[in-house]
C-alpha cells in the first residue's frame, strides 16, 4: 500500500485489533475521490464500504423538486455503507464526496463475513452505528433550533477534527447548500466570524485562525456528539481536541431554529432536565 497512505488513517479500522486488521488490511483498496464524484445513488446496489482517510462524503436525500438535503457526512471517523451490514443491500440515499480525497474500499461479502463472525468487528461496527444515529437525531436537533452561525461553527469544527490542516477548499455556495440555507446567510454568518478574527474566508477556501473563537461560539451539538463518541468509541476520543464549553446553562438558551431565528428570540425552552438540554439520545433494544 501507498507510503503516503495508511488505512489507520481511519480511525475506525485503527480501533480494530490486530488480527482482524491484518485479516482485512490485504483486500483494502486505495481509491481517489473528487469533489462531486457519486459513490451510490440512492437504491442502488452497495458492492463496496468505504472507510475515509482523507475524504468527506455526504449521504444526502433527494427531493422530487430536484434538490438535495444532507442527512449525513462522514469523515475519517467512520464508514460509509452501514446499511450493509445492518441488513440492507441498497442505499438509502445518494452518497456523494464533499470534500475531495482517498478513501479504502472493502468489498461488501468480505466484510460481511467478517462481520457475521460475531467477533470485535461486529461489536465495533455497532457502536459506531449507534454513534451514526445520535450524529443524524443531533444533525437534525440542530437544523430546527440553532442559528446558522451556530451551525457554520459546527460544521468548522466538524471539518477540523476529520482534517490534519486548518484550511478548507470550499465555497460559500457549497456550505449553504450543505447547512439548507441561502448563500447571502452564511455571507452574513461568515462575515461576523472574519471580522472577529476566527476565521479568513477567500474565494473557494476558509481558513479557521481560532478554534477556541468557533468552540465559544458553536451550539451544544457539537459537544453532545463529541461526548457520545467518548462512550462508544473511546479511542476515536482521545484524537479529538477538548470541547472547551461542554453546554450552555438552560437558562441561557433560547429556541433558534435556521432562517427564523432570529424572529425567536424571546421563546423559551420547555422544562428540560439541566443534563439532558439539547442532546438526543438513542440506545438499540
Amino acid at each position: 500500500m501507498s507510503t503516503l497512505h495508511n488505512p489507520i488513517q481511519n480511525r475506525l479500522l485503527a480501533e480494530l485489533e490486530l488480527e482482524e486488521y491484518h485479516r482485512l488490511s490485504p483486500h483494502l483498496e486505495l481509491v481517489a475521490m473528487a469533489c462531486g464524484d457519486v459513490i451510490y445513488q440512492a437504491g442502488g446496489k452497495m458492492e463496496y464500504v468505504y472507510f475515509p482517510t482523507t475524504v468527506t462524503i455526504a449521504i444526502e436525500y433527494l427531493l422530487e423538486e430536484g434538490g438535495t438535503s444532507e442527512i449525513t457526512s462522514i469523515g475519517n471517523e467512520g464508514v460509509l455503507g452501514v446499511s450493509l451490514f445492518m441488513g440492507g443491500l441498497n442505499a438509502n440515499g445518494r452518497a456523494v464526496v464533499q470534500l475531495a480525497g482517498h478513501a479504502y474500499r472493502l468489498g461488501a461479502a468480505r466484510l460481511l463475513d467478517e462481520f457475521y463472525h460475531k467477533g470485535p468487528l461486529l461489536r465495533l461496527l455497532l457502536r459506531y452505528t449507534q454513534l451514526r444515529l445520535t450524529q443524524i437525531s443531533q444533525l437534525a436537533l440542530c437544523n430546527s433550533h440553532h442559528t446558522t452561525a451556530q451551525r457554520l461553527c459546527r460544521w468548522l469544527l466538524q471539518t477540523l477534527d476529520r482534517s490534519a490542516s486548518t484550511e478548507v477548499a470550499i465555497t460559500q455556495e457549497t456550505i449553504a447548500a450543505i447547512l439548507g440555507v441561502r448563500r447571502e446567510t452564511i455571507t452574513e454568518a461568515a462575515g461576523k466570524l472574519q471580522h472577529l478574527g476566527v476565521i479568513k474566508w477567500r474565494r473557494g477556501h476558509v481558513m479557521v485562525l481560532s478554534r477556541a473563537g468557533l468552540d465559544a461560539r458553536v451550539c451544544e451539538c457539537y459537544a453532545v456528539v463529541c461526548t457520545a463518541t467518548a462512550m462508544l468509541l473511546p479511542g476515536q476520543a482521545a484524537a479529538q481536541p477538548k470541547v472547551l464549553h461542554p453546554w450552555r446553562p438552560r437558562d441561557a438558551c433560547t429556541i433558534r431554529r435556521s432562517g427564523i431565528a432570529e424572529r425567536r428570540k424571546g421563546e423559551r425552552r420547555g422544562q428540560i432536565p439541566a443534563h439532558q438540554e439539547g442532546q438526543v439520545i438513542l440506545d438499540f433494544i
